[in-house]
C-alpha cells in the first residue's frame, strides 16, 4: 500500500507543475552627469518616476511577484526598492547579488539556477549590454536591439526548479517600457 502511495504522489507531483514566471527588468534612467564610481551611479528624476510607473503597470496587470532579485550598483538597487516599495514588498527581501553587475548573458542563467524553488515570479533588476544580450538568448522568437532604462521582459517556463530553466521551453508574455504608452 505504502508503495502504491508514493507512486501516486510522484505521479502527481509532476503532473502539477508551477509554471516559473521571470521579469526582467533594466534599472531606471541614471544621472549621466554623475562623475563618480560606476557603481554609484544614482536615478535621475525621471528613472525615480519611471521605475515607479512601471512597477503600477505590473500592479494593473494583477501580477504577483515573490522574489526580487537585483544588481547591488545603487541605480539598480533603487530600482528594484522602488518596484518593491510600489507592489508592497518589503525591501529587505530584496536579493542582491553581485555577479549581475554588467553580467554577461551566462551569469543571468546561473542567478536563475541558484534560486530557490518557492519563488515562482521573480523580477530580476540588471544592466546593458548583459540584459539585452539575456533576453535575445531566451529563443522565444522576440529580438530586442536594446532594453530601454527600465524596460520589463516577461517570459515563463514549465519547470519546477530553477535549474531546468537553462533548457526549458520558454513563453513569451510581453515586453513594456516607459515610453510604451499601453
Amino acid at each position: 500500500m505504502y508503495d502504491y502511495l508514493l507512486q501516486i504522489s510522484t505521479v502527481i507531483r509532476y503532473k502539477i507543475r508551477i509554471l516559473k514566471i521571470i521579469y526582467i527588468i533594466r534599472h531606471a534612467k541614471s544621472d549621466q552627469r554623475f562623475w563618480g564610481n560606476d557603481f554609484e551611479r544614482p536615478l535621475n528624476e525621471k528613472g525615480y518616476s519611471d521605475a515607479r510607473m512601471m512597477a503600477k503597470r505590473l500592479l494593473e496587470k494583477q501580477l504577483k511577484i515573490d522574489t526580487l532579485v537585483a544588481s547591488p550598483a545603487v541605480r539598480a538597487q533603487k530600482t528594484a526598492e522602488l518596484f518593491a516599495e510600489t507592489l508592497q514588498m518589503p525591501t529587505a527581501d530584496i536579493l542582491y547579488i553581485s555577479a549581475l553587475y554588467h553580467a554577461p548573458a551566462e551569469i543571468f542563467y546561473d542567478v536563475l539556477a541558484d534560486l530557490p524553488d518557492s519563488s515562482n515570479a521573480v523580477a530580476l533588476f540588471s544592466h546593458n549590454p548583459g540584459i539585452t544580450h539575456f533576453v535575445n538568448s531566451l529563443a522565444v522568437k522576440v529580438d530586442i536591439d536594446n532594453m530601454p532604462t527600465c524596460a520589463i521582459f516577461a517570459i515563463r517556463a514549465d519547470i519546477g526548479h530553477w535549474t531546468e530553466f537553462f533548457k526549458a521551453k520558454k513563453e513569451y508574455l510581453f515586453f513594456d517600457y516607459p515610453k510604451n504608452n499601453p
